[in-house]
């Protein structure tokens, strides 16, 4: 009987807050705006912290963790510089390096012994032809570890064989895109294809993988659907070999190449171009907390095996992600500061409302109070008024933040993602909003003695 007695106290002191309301629209709606605000910055603000969050953990699946990337960096030098000079101008001496090559690959992996895999690419822009027509591809000589270092799964076929790697068959191993694009509407494998001037069996397909664009700029990413891959050593036997074919200068032993000189100026020397044999080398260690080490024994190894040149960049990938990981959230921290500051004004606004709101109808409290209204039915009636002001406020708060976050994603290809726990949570701070800052006023309106409310004009 009492709980039947306080729902229907509950409903009755609900309906009259919806009739104050109702009768004062614009000005509740004014009051409302703060709580508005600040529900659809919390919103939002969640939504761009569980975008930030998802897209850090696809982009860590896609560097993987305790990776270290080495790139080779091109000879690129100024024709008009000279490293050393005789005075009788007949010879210069230029610095050698024999580039990153599967020698390097080798002595990381007999004397590191923090290295658990390492994945070297070798990457060639051409073309494939289909009936005829030709389409631009990137093809690959990767190892085995590479679709373990990169995570990549081949969802049809199979890896490539020891014996495929070691006796440099004509097989590959295709992206999904590149599937779709050749073989449409029937099963690639066992297909032949021709990728420049050699043809080669496809033995596997790997599974899609979303990569953003986002993640292909900021991490070097390729997008591995639209690749052809092969063995390594198919690579280098079937197409292109650095170290063998080349129009690089000869070297003459000792790391030093030698130029002839002239009388008519200072002696020039071409820029040397590409002469690495492999162009990626990814290197996988066995716990996170070794890749700083592991990373700096690594360079000066090459640093000493190239002669002293620093021709390679050494990069991991996962600190680049932790700086990214920062930023955003030294941006959600700034972007919830300025939720709780909408929210506090908010919550000051009902305040305000509210006492203004006694302050209009004192007699009416007064009258109350006299026919046997208690405080706490006073108390529950103004509370009741604010609480109802802040979850209009966070209803239309919410439309608005899930509203806002999309067009921030559209606008901005900033991934957000609306969750339900988020839209929850913003009720729960615009009922405790109107809660916290309706006590004070309906406590106030509690205290009025009723016969001085009662003459109240």
């Amino acid at each position: 009987m009492t709980n039947k007695i306080f729902l229907e106290t509950l409903k009755s002191n609900f309906s009259e807050a919806v009739r104050v309301i109702m009768a004062n629209k614009v000005r509740t709606f004014l009051t409302a705006l703060g709580i508005i605000f600040g529900v659809a910055a919390v919103i939002t603000m969640l939504a761009i912290g569980k975008g930030a969050e998802q897209e850090i953990l696809a982009q860590l699946e896609l560097v993987g963790v305790n990776n270290i990337v080495v790139t080779p960096i091109p000879d690129e030098a100024d024709e008009n510089e000279s490293d050393s000079e005789e005075e009788d101008g007949a010879t210069e001496t230029i610095r050698f390096s024999k580039g990153l090559d599967l020698l390097d690959v080798e002595s990381i992996r007999k004397n590191i012994s923090t290295v658990k895999k390492l994945s070297p690419e070798i990457i060639m822009e051409t073309y494939m032809i289909k009936k005829g027509r030709q389409s631009p591809v990137k093809i690959i000589g990767v190892t085995n570890s590479f679709f373990e270092t990169s995570n990549v799964h081949i969802g049809q076929g199979e890896n490539f064989t020891e014996v495929q790697a070691v006796n440099a068959m004509p097989v590959c191993i295709i992206g999904e895109k590149v599937a779709k694009k050749l073989f449409t509407g029937e099963n690639a494998l066992g297909k032949q294809i021709k990728v420049k001037d050699v043809w080669l069996k496809v033995i596997g397909i790997i599974e899609e993988k979303l990569i953003s664009e986002t993640a292909q700029e900021n991490l070097g990413i390729r997008d591995l659907n639209q690749d052809v891959y092969i063995p390594i050593k198919t690579f280098l036997v079937r197409y292109k070999d650095r170290k063998v074919i080349s129009d690089q200068p000869l070297d003459l032993g000792g790391g030093i190449i030698m130029i002839s000189g002239n009388d008519n100026g200072p002696k020039k020397r071409k820029p040397r171009g590409n002469y690495h044999q492999i162009d990626k080398l990814t290197i996988q260690v066995n716990n996170s907390n070794e890749l700083k080490a592991t990373a700096e024994v690594i360079s000066k190894m090459l640093k000493r095996k190239h002669n002293g040149m620093l021709d390679f960049e050494i990069t991991i990938p996962i600190n680049l992600l932790k700086q990214q990981q920062k930023t955003k959230q030294i941006f959600n921290i700034v972007l919830s500061i300025i939720a709780g500051i909408s929210l506090l004004i908010g919550g000051i606004g009902i305040m305000n409302i509210m006492l203004a709101s006694i302050l209009e109808r004192t007699k009416e409290i007064g009258i109350m109070k006299a026919i046997g209204a208690t405080k706490q039915d006073i108390i529950m009636q103004f509370l009741s008024e604010s609480i109802l002001i802040s979850l209009s406020g966070g209803i239309i708060g919410c439309i608005l933040g899930i509203v806002a976050s999309y067009v921030l994603e559209l606008a901005t290809d900033i991934e957000t993602i609306v969750s339900m726990g988020s839209i929850l949570l913003s009720f729960l701070v615009a009922t405790f909003i109107g809660l916290a800052f309706g006590v004070l006023p309906a406590k106030s309106a509690a205290n009025k003695n009723p016969i001085e409310a009662i003459r109240h004009e």
